[in-house]
């Protein structure tokens, strides 16, 4: 059976059940600040696990896009390990429970209809206690005794270990079910059966208190299973996934075979390049941060199993097209970014193979310090040092070091590497069912009534007040510095979504006014976040809610023109300029989308004109609320990577524009006034940013350059605007001229003080030590010290800084054979460049740094003459 095919019959099995089909939720769920990666099919079904969802949607199933990296260690290794993976999944929030959910996993797996497997080849395993689950797998299937097995807490409970060691909170036993093809010599797990029917209260015994609704949470591994059924060794063999090995290995120059010698390299370029592709997708880019430096690191794996099976130049970015074909049967959309897809890859890897070219470098000299000290490990500090500096993974390390017949002290690159554990965890470290003061609101009241498409104000009540992150019945200190949260029944001010800001405004009533300086959302509630002005605030209270018309207006002017300039770049540059991101303020735009290179001037004007041109023609901008499919049907744009409900908000501008979005917009084009760009940028690697301003902040932009140009007239003594650049150019001679006397000068200087510095210079074992900070000139002035200094008969060590353009400028030089005796230039300037907030090297004679705190100079100066000390010292 083909993986497509399983997943079909899997979500069209549990349809017939009465479930409905869900699509697969987001990769990055921006709605759920305790994971940065989907890393469950249970996942976007928390509001109805904890009884917040839909009265009419209480069974689902799904197949979920996940991404793990918890055991990252093991793919390639292990045959079942993944970093990208899908979960099949079905699901009950208080509908049916153990018996069916035993019985249907029963008969989907051994059914002929459906997948067929041989009874005798299935064993489950239960929780301890569960009497009851293990009577329906003994009386009700007829499995044999010795095909259910007992395990503990850790085995068989969700989460692991939850009676005694917690979380409180829902939790519950599993029954796991395992297929075996030899008689259980060697076993596969399949399906995990999550039975939620217990909220867990405090420590130990009777702690566990049976829910009211008991839910129903199952995972069947999408790619594990389709193995199972293909009859292969591996999930990496099987139809969507071998294909992808084999077009890895053949980037590489290898033929792939799972039991080759460079099958687990392969197998790992394959896993990474479908997960960072999907990532990738969906708008997560390699990165520094959270999500993004997890696709960094995914895409650097990559890169450097390649680089040590001999593939030097940019390779992974090819095997999307690979990913793609597997791909688009359930994901027909990622066909659409492919390219933008491509380039990221690509100028990512070529930034990270320039890097590593660079590092190797410092890679050589720790094997050369490790023989010249008779050493068998490379230092653990200059190992972590590699990896931050250089991104060098210690696997890298490790495989090039065993070349030279060294290891590496992985004991202490581990310690450093925990320092930033957290950076580049898989997911966060809060509660996975964490639950916030407003859930018992949203269960008491449901959510709050947006008016704001057609109002700025409204007659409404105080249902809810949060402050200091609680549930609080009324609020009277006025001036609270933390924020008040205010929550009503109906409410005309936008919650930050979408890119767009929150309103803000005033909520008054009876003797009380509160000042709104934001509006959020918090499930489907409205929540107004602000200063209490005076009075009190009480649940309960009528009020009257008033948005700040005239800030609304020029946010709708913004995210209007956001629309027009989405289809202005696709005729200018192409459809691939798909949106990545927005940000919609008054009359402030900014607008994130894929594009390999930096407009030209020529294409950023004729982006401008055609904006203008759509403002000018006075189109009408409609919204209409639609089914999903319908909307897409229709041609409307969505992005890539958000999550969208059942029936979606359309806006539409005259026949040029179509895109689902949930913001507040104009009624006509013309209402605009004006666009102009600002300022065109890369955000990160192949996203541009085009920040544009509207309406009135449009008008006082041309009104301030107009004012700029005839200051600067007047100061250059132009007569006209015209003569401005000519002007200019001749200013700029003169000052290349002066600068140019400068620079002689100083070095005159420079060279009657050399006599000067060298009779005061400390002497130490023989060797000049000299610490200077010259207070003109510039860093060629540092460099022209360090040549002097260094053309004498007798030994010199110097350190020398300076401020340049605000910065603090550094260089350190030795005598060349000074070098021999263990004293270098580049491990002064690290000293010398803590103390100014820096850091820089270079070669052992001569090396430079940079920093941002100039003040500290004095300071950077005796720890570089520190330095010098302490390694003649031991040299000697």
């Amino acid at each position: 059976m083909k993986t497509d095919e399983l997943r079909e019959k899997y979500l069209s099995f549990f349809e017939q059940k009465g479930c409905t089909r869900r699509p697969s939720d987001v990769l990055v769920p921006k709605d759920d600040p305790t994971v940065l990666f989907t890393p469950a099919g249970m996942n976007q079904f928390k509001n109805e696990f904890l009884g917040l969802g839909r009265p009419d949607f209480k069974s689902a199933t799904t197949s979920q896009k996940c991404l793990r990296t918890g055991d990252i260690e093991n793919v390639g290794v292990t045959p079942f390990h993944h970093t990208f993976f899908e979960m099949l999944g079905n699901f009950s929030f208080g509908d049916y429970f153990k018996t069916e959910a035993i019985h249907w996993a029963w008969e989907f797996l051994t059914d002929k209809k459906w997948l067929g497997l041989p009874p005798e080849t299935l064993t489950a395993t239960v929780y301890l206690d569960d009497e009851e689950a293990y009577s329906i797998w003994a009386n009700d299937v007829g499995l044999p005794a010795k095909r259910i097995r007992r395990h503990d807490e850790y085995e068989n409970f969700w989460p692991a270990g939850a009676p005694t060691n917690g979380p409180d909170g829902v939790c519950g036993p599993c029954s796991e079910i395992y297929y075996s093809s030899d008689g259980g010599k060697s076993e596969v797990e399949i399906w995990n059966l999550v039975f939620t029917q217990f909220n867990r209260t405090g420590s130990p015994p009777d702690n566990l208190k049976p829910l009211p609704k008991k839910n129903i949470d199952t995972g069947m591994g999408l790619e594990r299973t389709a193995s199972v059924l293909q009859g292969v060794v591996s999930n990496f063999e099987i139809d969507t996934l071998r294909p992808l090995c084999v077009a890895a290995g053949e980037t590489v120059g290898k033929e792939y075979s799972f039991d080759a010698p460079d099958g687990r390299a392969i197998r790992r370029i394959a896993d990474h390049a479908r997960a960072i592709t999907m990532c990738i997708h969906e708008g997560t880019a390699p990165g520094n941060k959270e999500e993004n430096y997890v696709v960094r690191q995914l895409l650097r794996r990559a890169v450097l199993e390649g680089f040590l099976l001999g593939r030097r130049d940019p390779f992974v970015f090819s095997l999307v097209d690979s990913v793609v074909d597997v791909m688009k049967v359930p994901y027909p959309e990622v066909a659409k970014t492919v390219q933008s897809v491509k380039d990221t890859i690509k100028s990512e890897e070529a930034r990270f193979l320039d890097t590593i070219e660079r590092g190797l470098d410092k890679f050589n000299r720790c094997v050369d310090d490790a023989r010249k000290s008779g050493a068998s490990l490379l230092p653990g500090d200059e190992i972590w040092d590699l990896h931050s500096t250089y991104g060098f993974l210690v696997e890298l390390t490790e495989a090039l070091a065993a070349e030279h017949n060294l290891a590496v002290d992985r004991a202490r690159f581990n310690e450093l590497e925990g320092e930033h554990e957290e950076t580049s965890k898989g997911g966060k470290t809060y509660g996975v069912m964490a639950a916030g003061p407003l859930h018992a609101l949203h269960e008491t009241h449901g959510g709050s009534e947006f008016l704001g498409y057609d109002s700025t104000a409204s007659e409404s009540e105080i249902i809810g007040l949060i402050a200091e992150g609680r549930l609080v019945e009324h609020v009277d200190e006025v001036g609270h510095a933390e924020p008040i949260g205010v929550v009503l029944d109906r409410s005309p001010f936008y919650a930050e979504a979408g890119g767009q800001v929150g309103d803000v405004g005033t909520l008054t009533g009876d003797g009380f006014e509160f000042r709104v300086t934001d509006t959020q959302k918090e499930r489907d509630l409205i929540v107004h976040l602000g200063h209490l002005q005076q009075g009190e605030l009480k649940v309960g209270a009528k009020i009257n809610a008033e948005v700040d018309a005239g800030r609304r207006s020029g946010i709708r002017r913004a995210h209007s023109a956001t629309h027009i300039l989405h289809h202005a770049l696709h005729e200018v540059i192409g459809k691939d300029a798909t949106q990545r991101g927005s940000k919609v303020e008054a009359d402030h735009l900014r607008f994130d989308f894929n594009h390999r290179q930096a407009l030209t001037p020529d294409e950023l004007s004729r982006v401008e004109d055609i904006m203008n041109e759509l403002v000018a023609s006075g189109a009408d901008v409609t919204t209409n609320v639609l089914p999903i499919e319908e909307a897409k049907k229709l041609g409307a744009m969505a992005l890539f990577g958000e999550k969208y409900p059942d029936f979606v908000r359309v806006v539409s501008m005259g026949d040029f524009s179509l895109e689902f979005c949930g913001g507040t917009h104009l009624t006509n084009t013309g209402q605009v006034g004006f666009c102009k760009i600002v300022s065109e940028d890369a955000v990160g690697t192949g996203i541009r940013r085009i920040s544009a301003v509207t309406g009135q902040a449009a008008l006082n932009r041309m009104r301030e350059a107009e004012q700029l140009l005839k200051e600067a007239q007047a100061a250059l003594k132009a007569p006209r605007p015209e003569d401005l650049p000519q002007r200019i150019n001749v200013l700029q001679e003169e000052l290349k001229t002066l600068r140019k006397q400068l620079a002689q000068q100083s070095q005159q200087n420079v060279a009657g003080e050399i006599d000067e510095l060298l009779a005061k210079a400390e002497e130490v074992d023989g060797v000049k030590l000299i610490a200077h900070q010259p207070t003109t000139g510039d860093r060629d002035i540092l460099k022209k010290y360090a040549d002097l200094l260094r053309n004498q008969k007798e030994p010199v060590a110097l350190i020398l800084g300076m401020e340049v353009d605000g910065k603090a400028a550094l260089l350190a030089a030795v005598s060349k054979e000074l070098v021999k005796r263990g004293v270098k230039a580049g491990d002064c300037v690290k000293a010398a460049a803590k103390e100014v907030s820096g850091g820089g090297g270079g070669r052992p004679d001569l090396a430079e740094a940079g920093g941002k705190d100039p003040s500290k100079l004095p300071q950077a100066l005796e720890a570089g003459l520190a330095y010098y000390k302490s390694a003649l010292s031991s040299g000697s």
